[in-house]
Formats: C-alpha cells, sequence, structure tokens
C-alpha cells in the first residue's frame, strides 16, 4: 500500500471550490502545521539558508501554494530577532486561498497564478519555499516546477513535505476522524501521506531535476525538510 505513491486527486486540487469549504480547511491545516511541528521545520530550513549564504538585512522569499501562509509569522518572528526584514510573497492558483492569505499577510504580495509559470523575472526572489506542495503532483511535474523555481531564485529552494509511512497515515486518519469539522480535511489528510514521498523518491527527482547541491533531512511527524543550494 505505501510501496508506491498514489496519484488520486485531493478534493483541494479542485480549483472550482472558491467557497468557504476551502476557508475551513486552511483554518484547520494552520493548527496541525503549529502542533505537528510543520512551520518549525520550514522556519529553520530558511534560517539555516540564510546563515549559509551569509544574508543579511532585507530579504526576498517566494511561498509557493502557500495554502493559507500558515509559517508566515513564524518566519517573520524568527527573522525580526535576527534583524532581518523579509519580503514575502506567496502564490496560490485557489482565488479562495489567496484571500484567505491576504488577511494573513498584512500587506504583503499575494499573486493568484500557476507555479509552472510563474509572473516573476529570473533570479526575482532569495528563497523559494514550497510545503506541503510537491506532492500534490506527478514526478514528471516536480521535476519540471524545480527548473522553474530554481531559475526563479537567487539563494535556494526549501522543500517541507511528507513522508509516506504507514504510521503516518494511521495517525493522521485518528487525528483527522476524531478532532476535524472539516471534510475536505478529512479526505485529503490522510491521502496526502499516500501521495507523500520516500528518500528515494526525492533523490531520483532531484537527480532528474539537474539538483545536485541539496540536503536530505528526517523530521518529526513524518516530515521531510529537502533545502537546495542555488
Amino acid at each position: 500500500m505505501f510501496l508506491k505513491r498514489h496519484y488520486n486527486k485531493e478534493i483541494m486540487d479542485d480549483f472550482s471550490i472558491t467557497d468557504d469549504r476551502i476557508d475551513k480547511a486552511l483554518e484547520e491545516l494552520k493548527i496541525i502545521n503549529t502542533f505537528l511541528g510543520g512551520n518549525s521545520i520550514s522556519s529553520k530550513a530558511i534560517n539555516y539558508l540564510i546563515r549559509q549564504k551569509k544574508l543579511n538585512n532585507s530579504i526576498e522569499i517566494l511561498d509557493v501554494g502557500s495554502g493559507g501562509a500558515s509559517i508566515y509569522d513564524k518566519v517573520q518572528s524568527s527573522l525580526k530577532r535576527r534583524h532581518i526584514k523579509v519580503n514575502w510573497t506567496c502564490i496560490d492558483l485557489n482565488i479562495r486561498a489567496c484571500r484567505f492569505e491576504k488577511k494573513t499577510l498584512k500587506g504583503d504580495n499575494v499573486v493568484c497564478c500557476n507555479g509552472y509559470r510563474l509572473p516573476f523575472k529570473k533570479k526575482t526572489f532569495e528563497i523559494i519555499h514550497a510545503s506541503l506542495f510537491l506532492h500534490h503532483f506527478s514526478e514528471k511535474d516536480i521535476i519540471q516546477l524545480l527548473k522553474t523555481f530554481y531559475e526563479t531564485c537567487r539563494s535556494g529552494i526549501i522543500i517541507n513535505d511528507l513522508r509516506r509511512n504507514v504510521f503516518a497515515y494511521m495517525g493522521i486518519k485518528i487525528l483527522t476522524t476524531l478532532f476535524s469539522r472539516s471534510e475536505m480535511v478529512k479526505n485529503d489528510g490522510p491521502l496526502s501521506v499516500k501521495r507523500g514521498f520516500v528518500k528515494s523518491d526525492l533523490t531520483k527527482i532531484l537527480l532528474q531535476a539537474g539538483i545536485l547541491n541539496y540536503k536530505i533531512k528526517r523530521k518529526w511527524a513524518f516530515r521531510w525538510m529537502v533545502i537546495i543550494s542555488v
């Protein structure tokens, strides 16, 4: 069941859904990302890349498929302590998600667009961040996305995504059954784990995308942190 990735579409992949089901799902995902450590993983990875590249003053971050911009506050507060200003841009293809993100970002940029065709010049952003985004796509599509990201950033790419594992599946199934009020989250949460990655999936994708300078780390709870240096 978990030896190979599943490719069934999640409800959230239906971009014709623009009602309050999106809001409810994004609210719950923000809570899940906070309490299961997802936001912390992204924040640590971004801070690591900033130190590695010796970045300071002001940096530009593009959050791809940001799904409510749940890590925004976490990253902003950590970098504020280091006197580093972040110019944050979110992109999402769902109009309702973009509206939700605008409430979170409080003045930063939200762009409704496709990740394959980013409306930005090459090397526009210092860092591109993709959390719980790539598992929505096939390997072929992920390779194309990574090539696009690579051309659009100056310092690196941060990937925070799911580790495909039977215990992860059982855990999120129980958690969403007991506590979720969103039918979208109840369906998509367990399915997302089936669409997640084992390490060999990631290394193969990165190799085929022509990316050689990277680190892959296993993180709690059942997450992968991938730091790509450009």
